[in-house]
């Protein structure tokens, strides 16, 4: 039976993460909690370690997992540009139960599976997940089920699908979420809803075109102040002011 770190606590998250961290760099997997559901993980950069994951959900490589991260400023590096509009979402529900699939950054040396270049990226709401990720950088994290079973809200539901396919369980109690993330392409210039979830379109959509009437507002501003007021001309007569 693999070992099952009761993260509850403070004490708990401190004596497990270490080694759990030190597992997932030679290529372990991983349930962890997250704001969602519970999520298999596996270091994003190693190959190896993401088909094992694949394997472990009964999934092949034209489903590639999402990439887990702890801040926002590391989709820059991840991604190879990031739209405005999805700059705002991530501003909206970062951390949350929102993915966003953006063009990848053709240098990194990973492989995810089937693409097309792109990856979907996420920042949990989840301290567990949070601190683990600060510690070993972007993980490949897919929902922690069988593919065809029920997502799982607990570790011990997590353990009963995958068993000893995985290595190390961080139990963070009950997942608060129990819905999957919403999932936008973000690929193009206009958004598309890949998958409904905890968020809805209506709270998706209200981000973008927000984010659109600013930019407009902010591209009126900048043309008003770029408009000269011309100077007059030295034929015209010019007003005296009864003060001079």
């Amino acid at each position: 039976m693999s070992p099952v770190f009761d993260c509850t606590t403070e004490q708990g998250r401190a004596d497990a993460i270490p080694k759990v961290a030190d597992g997932i760099r030679r290529g372990a997997l991983v349930v962890l909690p997250t704001d969602t559901v519970y999520g298999i993980g596996a270091d994003a950069f190693s190959p190896d370690a993401v088909r094992a994951l694949l394997a472990a959900k009964g999934r092949g490589v034209d489903m590639p997992p999402p990439v887990l991260v702890a801040e926002t400023r590391t989709i820059d590096g991840l991604a190879a540009s990031v739209p405005a509009y999805a700059r705002a979402l991530i501003e909206e529900f970062w951390p949350g139960p929102l993915t966003i699939v953006v063009q990848a950054q053709p240098s990194l040396a990973w492989d995810l599976g089937d693409t097309g270049g792109t990856v979907a990226l996420r920042m949990p709401d989840d301290e567990v997940a949070l601190e683990l990720l600060k510690v070993v950088g972007p993980m490949a994290v897919s929902s922690a089920n069988r593919t065809g079973h029920p997502s799982s809200r607990t570790v011990v539901e997590a353990a009963s699908q995958l068993g000893p396919s995985v290595e190390f369980y961080l139990d963070g109690g009950p997942s608060t979420g129990g819905l999957a993330s919403t999932i936008v392409d973000c690929t193009r210039d206009e958004p598309t809803m890949l998958r409904v979830g905890a968020l809805s379109e209506e709270q998706v959509m209200a981000v973008v075109e927000r984010s659109r009437a600013d930019a407009l507002e902010l591209a009126g501003a900048v043309t008003g102040a770029d408009v000269e007021t011309p100077a007059p001309s030295q034929d015209e007569p010019r007003e005296t002011s009864t003060h001079e």
